[in-house]
């Protein structure tokens, strides 16, 4: 649309979901862009297709955007294009780093994308000496000395591509709405890193030993319980509700027993409702909304999973969550718990997130197909479950023997 472009027409400016310009009468040529995300720009344009952004509203005043797009126009109508294209003159008023992902890029991703707090997280704490420089100034070897000063500090190749990941979606963007001409990243290969990986799981000992820690565990919890009791009875103070009679003393097995057999992640253990825990069709939903990868996907339930959500909704049935946290919200962490059931069992190098890759080495060993074990895990792609392949040896060796 176009209208004449003033302060209180800046700040009335709507976030629709969709990009849209509006187009400035006092200066043909100048328009304000606001994107998807509700981030507003000042952009001039002299030709057909031919634009440039001039600076973020708020960063850049309307005076200066004004004035600064007049100047390109002057310089196009005499010279066939701006001073500032052909010479790669740089603007002035471009963000630095640190404004633009806090301003522009931050506000989009939330919008678009799940995870933005550890995101957040990775470029506030990995970034620091680049930040502060404007956006248009960071080269690839920033990034690489960044990248190489993290090898040295013994970071696993892995992990270095992942921050790295997360700096790239920014500069992307940056490209993209034409903040920056290059990407710094783009000639910067990723490190190579082992596909396949190491795959943890239980051996048949290790399971043995941590379902003997999560009994042994209640029967202390039981215990301890019962002498409270004593205690309080002696002295006249209200008892506690015996655990002796529960099948659970606390949330820990339950969660346990319910991630070796569903493989369900831990984010998607802590956010599970009752309402989406079916026992007429013995099936757990897990939410798109919830999911990793927005995908919902449907877990069915056997028969050690069903009897324990069973028993525990006699303990728990009065809360939204499954797995509530004291106060009835949802769960934030369950890592002393974890960390001390592994001592007991004496398990070492056995993260909470691997029981996910003990549920699908068990399935693997199983002979389960490896496309059902993607459904079950909720991969986006089959090169997920790939990296469980080596540990179906009997099907390769039964491919080989037919040649």
């Amino acid at each position: 649309m176009k209208e004449k472009i003033t302060g209180k027409l800046l700040g009335a400016l709507q976030v629709t979901g969709k990009e849209y310009e509006v187009h400035d009468t006092t200066v043909t040529g100048l328009f304000v862009r606001v994107t998807a995300a509700g981030a507003k720009s000042y952009v001039v344009s002299w030709a057909r297709g031919r634009k440039k952004t001039l600076g973020r509203v708020g960063i850049l005043t309307l005076d200066q955007a004004r004035s600064e797009a007049t100047q390109y126009l002057a310089e196009a109508r005499t010279l066939g294009e701006p001073l500032a294209i052909k010479q790669g003159r740089k603007g002035a008023t471009l963000p630095s780093l640190r404004d633009f992902v806090d301003d522009t890029y931050m506000p989009w991703f939330e919008t678009h994308h799940k995870g933005h707090e550890k995101t957040l997280h990775t470029l506030n704490n990995n970034f620091d000496a680049i930040m502060s420089q404007r956006i248009d100034a960071i080269t690839s070897r920033d990034l690489e000395l960044i990248r190489t000063g993290w090898m040295q500090a013994g970071n696993k190749p892995s992990t270095v591509n992942r921050k790295m990941g997360s700096i790239s979606g920014v500069f992307s963007r940056a490209f993209e709405w034409e903040y920056i001409s290059t990407h710094p990243l783009a000639k910067l290969k990723q490190l190579k890193v082992d596909s396949v990986g190491k795959v943890r799981y239980l051996d048949a000992n290790e399971t043995e030993r941590l379902r003997q820690a999560l009994d042994a565990r209640q029967d202390e919890a039981r215990a301890e319980r019962e002498t409270a009791n004593k205690w309080r009875a002696d002295r006249g103070i209200e008892q506690m509700e015996s655990l002796l009679q529960l099948p659970f003393t606390d949330h820990l097995k339950p969660m346990v027993l319910v991630s070796l057999n569903t493989g369900m992640r831990r984010g998607e253990l802590f956010n599970l409702k009752w309402s989406t825990v079916n026992f007429q069709t013995k099936t757990i939903t897990v939410a798109g909304a919830t999911s990793k990868t927005s995908d919902t996907r449907y877990i069915p339930m056997n028969k050690e999973t069903l009897s324990v959500l069973k028993d525990w909704k006699k303990q728990a049935a009065s809360t939204l969550f499954v797995f509530p946290s004291q106060s009835g919200g949802r769960l934030e962490d369950v890592k002393s718990a974890w960390l001390n059931l592994l001592k007991r069992a004496k398990i070492e190098e056995f993260r909470w997130h691997d029981m996910r890759h003990d549920f699908a080495s068990r399935l693997v060993m199983a002979g389960v197909p490896l496309n059902t074990i993607r459904d079950l895990l909720g991969h986006a792609d089959i090169k997920m479950t790939l990296r469980y392949a080596h540990l179906a040896p009997d099907t390769k060796a039964a491919a080989v023997e037919l040649i």
